[in-house]
């Protein structure tokens, strides 16, 4: 274990530089194969101008890579947003110096990409049985890289699961990532595995198709209309369970997906009494800050738990955002930030 998280320090104090020799070496590919096809596709005698021009931009791009100016932009001379470059491997300009043009279709992609996300997320009140399930999903821009899902599968057991995670990074690279979380677990939960089985899988398929410079943290649990649940974490913030003026952390798991396609996790299990609740959330919450540069922390969020306990899920989100809004006396949110309370009425 030691290794594997040698492995994650090694991964997060990535140098600029090593970063975009990762991020330059998939783009070449990607734009090799992408010229390839393009080839093939003007071969023909008659072929179509864009497909052309779209020829022409592809060896301009692979020009640049291979004269080292690949990812600077031509207007002022800076780096372009990594982010936009893994969307868009052909891009020559800053965000600072798009044309109008392209002003107006980068608005119109990233309110496209809102839609799209919102329409992954799940009902936002939910009761299952004796259970009620709210959460909060607040991008810090027009796209957030947190996952936060509820799933009922179809087998009339009365179980559901519920998810929630953070892709390391921000804006539209993390919410692409997010969408590919998404995809993953909706697919594998007809397995009916456990837990820490599901949670091993589904980084299988991550780590396999992620560049080596991104993961994910991820909570995924299970419960049942009997009250018991079980919890995998995969290197986020352990969840919280409140219940009559008492806070406890469950920890059970491994390392953030990506970081190992061989990672093995563990999992916890437990029964909820009537009228406890499971309280999860991303580190924008945690890691806020005020004025003073202090953070908000999870002792401060621990506290307010134990007083709130035995409100309702809306309720105890409400009250949690309350106290992170008057903590922050207005400094402006830098990061996602997801809550998530699974409550087990009796």
């Amino acid at each position: 274990m030691k290794t594997n998280y040698e492995h994650l320090a090694r991964v997060q104090a990535l140098s600029a530089h090593d970063t975009n020799v990762i991020r330059d070496g998939a783009l070449h590919s990607q734009l090799l194969e992408r010229k390839k096809r393009l080839q093939t596709a003007v071969s023909d005698p008659a072929p179509a101008e864009y497909l052309v021009n779209l020829l022409h931009e592809v060896d301009a791009a692979l020009s640049r890579m291979n004269d080292g100016t690949y990812g600077i932009c031509e207007t002022c001379h800076d780096s372009i947003e990594n982010e936009r470059l893994l969307v868009d491997p052909l891009i020559r300009n800053c965000i600072d110096h798009l044309s109008a043009a392209e002003q107006r279709a980068l608005e119109r992609d990233l309110d496209l990409a809102y839609q799209v996300q919102n329409g992954l997320l799940p009902k936002p009140d939910i009761t299952i049985d004796d259970w009620n399930v709210a959460y909060h999903y607040e991008p810090a821009g027009p796209v957030s890289g947190d996952y936060c899902d509820l799933i009922i599968p179809e087998n009339g057991t009365g179980s559901f699961y519920f998810l929630l995670g953070d892709v390391s990074g921000k804006g539209v690279a993390a919410s692409i990532l997010m969408a590919h979380l998404h995809a993953i677990f909706r697919s594998l939960v007809g397995l009916h595995l456990p837990v820490h089985e599901l949670v091993e899988r589904a980084n299988g398929i991550f780590c396999s198709g992620t560049l080596s410079t991104h993961f994910a943290t991820l909570v995924c649990g299970r419960a049942d209309k009997h009250g018991t649940f079980e919890i995998c974490n995969a290197g986020h913030p352990l969840p919280l369970l409140a219940h009559g003026g008492k806070v406890e952390s469950i920890s059970a798991g491994g390392l953030p997906l990506g970081l190992s396609c061989e990672q093995k996790y563990s999992h916890a299990k437990g029964t909820l009494p009537s009228g406890a609740s499971l309280v999860l959330y991303t580190d924008g919450l945690t890691e806020s800050r005020n004025r003073s540069n202090e953070e908000y922390g999870v002792e401060r969020f621990t506290g307010l738990l134990r007083e709130q306990s035995t409100l309702s899920p809306r309720e105890l989100i409400g009250a949690s955002l309350q106290d992170l809004t008057s903590f922050r006396s207005g400094v402006q949110k830098v990061d996602d930030l997801t809550m998530m309370v699974i409550h087990r009425s009796r």
